[in-house]
């Protein structure tokens, strides 16, 4: 079967199967193919210069027929009543397509809407008690307010939040894998993935059958929780870990980020107070972040060639410095000032009057961002 022979998402699905190629570089590839996944699957081996890809990477593509055995996928999927989402498909996650390096597929078991508003909640695996409870009464809380739980099935305050979704009646819940769909883990988590994914959300991987956990799928995974969440909440984290890695994902995306205090002689307090300092969102209970993504929603706009709608009045410094952030950029002091030939402290003032003024957000990372939507 060639690719000219292949549906759209067939072929999404052969592309995705090729661990030998990323998501960044699957991005890069179908960019440079017009977004036709057929055409990359066709394409020789001449065609891939300039795309930056490893030499293993070209060599999967140019002998995908033999790597990707494509009936015997399909009919693993069917086996198991799962689907494979190509990101042309209705179903696949809006706020995804907003990330760096989006996933081109997801592999998916069961029937939830992805595009309902989702919060995530992440977490150490060594829990203590407190957490335990705060995991899963938040996510009891959220799933009673009707969003759904995103988090990563594993041990600890991953699994109590997926238990506080499914202990509401109409609760929902997301569970993204850092491994093919076909393998639980933990595998003690297995009643919880049957949970989850017969009719009360869904399991989801971007990799394909047979892929196992290893130390590069799970930041993967990780971006992956974030990317399609509007918040995170870090419920217990050491000052390293891999909660600490999806909260980072989340300021880089743009996604807000929430930290639950704990007990100052406690290992697992580190993190999330020292994402506290770093400016995340206290939260002692759920409404303290539905009041801040009910604020975050009232976003003003600015119409171009106006002193700014929704009373907005803006000096021409702060106006002239607000427009380098149209079209999304994030930016940092040093980037605009040499951009505006403008001195650092100067543009550090306008910035602030800017936050004030409720049209920049500083990020996680130091970089800045609009919080308008520019019209025009």
């Amino acid at each position: 079967m060639g690719a000219e022979d292949l549906t759209r998402d067939q072929a999404y699905c052969a592309l995705g199967a090729l661990v030998a190629v990323g998501p960044i570089s699957l991005n890069r590839l179908l960019e440079r193919f017009a977004g036709d996944p057929r055409l990359a699957l066709n394409a020789k081996r001449s065609d891939f210069g300039g795309l930056g890809l490893r030499k293993n990477a070209i060599d999967a593509l140019c002998d995908w027929e033999r790597l990707v055995d494509l009936p015997k996928i399909e009919s693993k999927l069917s086996r198991i009543g799962a689907t494979f989402i190509s990101r042309e498909n209705e179903r696949y996650p809006e706020l995804l397509k907003e990330i760096y390096d989006p996933p081109i597929g997801l592999y998916c078991l069961g029937d939830y809407d992805f595009n309902r508003p989702n919060v995530a909640i992440v977490g150490s695996r060594k829990t203590t008690l407190y957490g335990r409870t705060v995991a899963e009464r938040f996510g009891k809380d959220l799933a009673q307010r009707g969003i759904c739980v995103v988090s990563g099935m594993a041990r600890g305050i991953d699994t109590f939040a997926h238990r506080g979704a499914l202990a509401s009646d109409e609760g929902s819940t997301v569970a993204v894998l850092g491994n093919g769909l076909d393998i639980i883990y933990p595998p003690e988590n297995v009643d919880l993935y049957r949970a989850i994914s017969d009719g009360r959300g869904a399991v989801i991987s971007e990799f394909p059958f047979g892929r196992r956990a290893d130390k590069q799928t799970f930041p993967m995974r990780n971006r992956l929780v974030s990317g399609m969440s509007v918040a995170v909440i870090v419920v217990e984290s050491d000052a390293v870990g891999g909660s600490l890695i999806t909260a980072k994902f989340a300021g880089e995306q743009g996604r807000l980020v929430c930290s639950v205090p704990g007990r100052i002689d406690q290992k697992t307090s580190r993190g999330c107070h020292q994402l506290i300092r770093d400016g995340a969102l206290l939260l002692t209970s759920v409404d303290d972040l539905l009041e801040e993504i009910e604020y975050a929603s009232k976003i003003p706009s600015i119409n171009e060639g106006e002193s700014g709608s929704l009373d907005i009045e803006l000096e021409d410094e702060e106006r002239e410095l607000l427009e380098q952030f149209r079209g999304g950029e994030s930016l940092t002091i040093d980037d605009l000032s040499q951009t505006l030939d403008v001195s650092s402290p100067q543009i550090a003032a306008t910035l602030m009057m800017l936050e004030i003024k409720g049209c920049v957000a500083k990020r996680m990372d130091g970089a800045y961002e609009a919080t308008v939507v520019f019209l025009g």
